[in-house]
């Protein structure tokens, strides 16, 4: 029998969840009117402000444990901001990206979005290093993968959960001179690779959801990503393994001598840990899982998913804004501002 503290917990977190929702929405918005500019500094500034102004009004008592930057680089979302209304959810650590991909919003180009994961005291880490490397599925190969084996045997065994050939296989790899021997070795065992630009979040979720055309995740990439990542993943019963990664000898041998375990591997659970996690994230521009903004004069259109690995239940939301009525609270200037 389900205690009646469970049933306020699981009933608090959907209302937070929406809430969060509107915070990315928010972020969105913002950063979308800087679509193509070729400024996204600006774009990121814009999806900051507006977020942190909308976190003041949820109703949870939060810490940033993943941010934009440091206290001294304020006004950016830094790692031990409080966030929040102090009531409601409590304990709640808060990781954030408010531009996923702030080339892609510079550039007008695909599949970037703002993202907001919100989950219990420890349950996100902390990692010792700014990249990763990965490998992500979804839940029919959750548990067969292995990082240390080679790209042909993780390929060869998702195909099989899958029930597909390999040469039906499509990886997903940022687009990088450091990926150049792992593409050449996905094109010799004939699985289809898309290149993505930036925006490995965004590739990592799409794993997990058939309808993307993305079967697995492949390459080096950031290590705030791979948290995010593995917080979707942990929403949708996919999986993540990571190891830390550093683009040079000598930045790799320092860290191994101040103790960083360069062999370890982070696993989904040991990036984000237990069921008390909430994913919601918005799309700025057009992706193969989330629509960017669409604006109408005085509305707009959102398109964004919410999910919480409480229940594995995934919401799409489609909101149509009211700009004429609706403002979206800054927090830089503290006051309202329209879009």
């Amino acid at each position: 029998m389900v205690s009646r503290e469970t049933l306020v917990v699981e009933d608090t977190e959907r209302e937070v969840m929406l809430d969060l929702v509107r915070v990315t929405e928010t972020a969105a918005l913002r950063a979308g009117r800087w679509m193509g500019m070729g400024n996204k500094e600006a774009a990121d500034q814009a999806a900051v402000d507006g977020m942190r102004g909308m976190l003041d009004l949820v109703k949870i008592d939060g810490v940033v444990v993943i941010g934009e930057g440091e206290k001294d680089k304020a006004p950016m979302l830094y790692v031990g901001e409080r966030v929040g209304r102090g009531d409601g959810l409590e304990q709640v650590d808060i990781a954030v990206d408010p531009v996923e991909g702030t080339r892609l919003v510079a550039q007008g180009l695909p599949n970037a979005m703002s993202v907001l994961v919100a989950a219990a005291r420890g349950s996100l880490a902390s990692i010792p290093a700014y990249y990763m490397h990965k490998i992500a599925v979804g839940p029919a190969a959750a548990g067969y993968i292995d990082i240390n084996a080679s790209v042909r045997e993780n390929l060869r065994v998702v195909a099989a959960r899958l029930r597909r050939k390999v040469r039906d296989l499509t990886v997903a790899i940022l687009d990088r001179p450091r990926h150049e021997k792992l593409i050449a070795e996905v094109r010799e065992c004939g699985a289809r690779i898309k290149l993505i630009p930036d925006g490995d979040v965004s590739a990592g979720l799409a794993t997990a959801l058939e309808e993307t055309g993305v079967d697995l995740l492949m390459g080096i990439g950031g290590a705030t990503e791979g948290v995010l990542t593995a917080a979707a993943l942990k929403c949708l019963g996919g999986e993540i393994q990571a190891r830390v990664w550093y683009p040079t000898v000598e930045q790799a041998l320092r860290a191994e001598e101040e103790g960083v375990d360069l062999k370890k591997v982070y696993r989904t659970d040991d990036l984000a840990s237990g069921e008390s996690i909430i994913f919601v994230a918005t799309g700025i521009t057009d992706g193969e899982l989330l629509r960017g903004v669409r604006y109408y004069g005085e509305k707009a259109i959102t398109h964004s998913v919410a999910m919480r690995a409480r229940t594995r239940t995934v919401r799409f939301i489609e909101t149509h804004h009211n700009l004429k009525f609706k403002t979206l609270r800054s927090k830089k200037r503290q006051r309202e501002m329209s879009v």
